[in-house]
């Protein structure tokens, strides 16, 4: 195992490729199902090849839902009574609500106006609306644009088709020493929105890049899904494999701006995945927002229901449904950076170090260890020479196979990051047995 964490170089570099993948996956027209959805994976596949594109036929059952007919769009526009488009779904994907029912019909504005949605309190956006299961059409617009129409006749007309299709997802499995797992999930069903929808899928890729060079004690489970539905499939197709192996899993989304760091709890709120990321965010982040499970609203729900019961929480910067742009087209690209997605990236590798590293150890002889002997204690005492060492021998004192390696961060107020290094020393000193996973 390597508790070593990459340098500030390598992540600053990883910062900006992300960012860049991240501009090619912004401007695909994505919905639960569709092209959009199985374009993007694709994209996602040229950088990890290991990703297995899955789909289940539209019309199968999973749980108390049925998969839904596909969603295809060709296009969308509203033209005023001069032929001049007003709205226009080629210009904006968020233009016309995601699966709305062909339409072709010349109206009023008075008419018109029932069919468009706006965001009253944020007159410059246009709102992200969807209809997945009831059969209907609508234009989005800011409200400025609504407001601003004039009396007459106008043309609207959306071409989409509703068939049975596919619903499509992405897998990928990293094997390790251990066949217990950790699961990262992501959701890949929304149009153009930067840190609500491109930023998690960005950030996972890169996760399973960095895991594909590293040595794993763990196996990693990683899945990229439509939201909510795409998550119930998941969990149908994999329920009894899921809840044998997965000791810690995390919802990755809204992790691109710079803000601040947030982590929404799992339904119990004290797994090991909730103890690994507070305690990683409680060094990098000590203000990180902290979110009770009452206030879930992603895949989270899934993973946490009652029957399923794994070990899930959210990882974001700003938290969904928390920032102003949320659903709305001011969440452009402008609103994550290269520097947001590098420190969602660098949290992430500390809590997937934290969770290899987090075994029950004991220190294997009486007393205090020699440490000198080893290396690991100072031979010449002179004043403030011993405060790395107190975290060695703290570490120790609690190291008696009854906590884990977070219990004992949290016990002795060393944080992990700072605290792996001194259980690899040990470790390697041969000073410390398992004695639990």
């Amino acid at each position: 195992m390597n508790a070593e964490l990459w340098s500030g170089e390598e992540l600053a570099q990883s910062g900006t490729e992300m960012y860049e993948f991240a501009q090619r996956l912004f401007p695909i027209g994505r919905s639960i199902t569709g092209e959009g959805v199985r374009k993007t994976l694709r994209l996602i596949k040229e950088q990890v090849p290991e990703l297995e594109i899955r789909s289940v036929p539209s019309g199968t059952k999973v749980f108390d839902w049925t998969v839904p007919p596909e969603w295809e769009i060709r296009e969308g526009y509203i033209e005023d009574s001069q032929g001049k488009r007003i709205v226009d779904y080629r210009l904006n994907n968020l233009s016309v609500m995601g699966y709305s029912v062909a339409v072709d019909q010349y109206v009023s504005r008075e008419e018109l106006l029932k069919y468009v949605k706006v965001e009253e309190e944020q007159p410059d956006v246009i709102p992200y609306v969807t209809s997945y299961y009831a059969p209907r059409f609508a234009f989005c617009m800011s409200k400025n644009q609504r407001d601003a129409l004039k009396p007459g006749m106008y043309h609207m007309v959306i071409d989409s088709r509703h068939f049975d299709g596919e619903l499509n997802y992405g897998e990928i499995l990293l094997p390790g020493e251990s066949e217990k797992e950790v699961l990262l999930s992501t959701y890949i069903c929304h149009p153009s929105m930067a840190n609500n929808e491109v930023s998690g899928p960005v950030l996972a890729t890169w996760l399973v890049k960095w895991l594909k060079s590293r040595n794993r004690r763990l196996s990693y489970r990683i899945v990229f899904v439509p939201e909510t539905i795409g998550s119930i499939v998941y969990i149908s197709k994999n329920l009894r494999e899921l809840q044998k192996k997965v000791i810690a899993g995390f919802v990755l989304t809204c992790v691109g701006d710079d803000r601040t760091y947030s982590y929404l709890e799992s339904r119990n709120g004290d797994t090991l995945a909730d103890r690994a990321i507070c305690n990683v965010l409680g060094s990098v982040y000590p203000e990180y927002m902290a979110y009770s499970y009452l206030e879930r609203g992603s895949d989270e729900r899934q993973y946490n229901a009652p029957g399923v019961d794994l070990p899930v929480c959210d990882f974001c910067r700003s938290k969904y449904g928390e920032y102003p742009e949320y659903h709305t087209s001011a969440d452009d690209m402008s609103l994550i950076s290269p520097k947001g997605l590098e420190g969602s990236y660098h949290v992430m590798i500390q809590v997937l170090t934290a969770l290899e590293w987090n075994r029950y150890y004991r220190v294997n002889c009486l007393c205090e260890p020699q440490l000198g002997k080893r290396g690991l204690y100072p031979t010449e005492s002179r004043k403030g020479i011993y405060h790395e060492v107190k975290k060695m021998t703290n570490f120790i004192a609690y190291a008696d196979g009854k906590r884990d390696v977070i219990d004992i961060s949290t016990k002795i107020g060393v944080p992990l990051p700072e605290l792996l290094p001194v259980v690899k020393k040990l470790y390697e000193s041969n000073l410390l047995d398992v004695v639990g996973e």
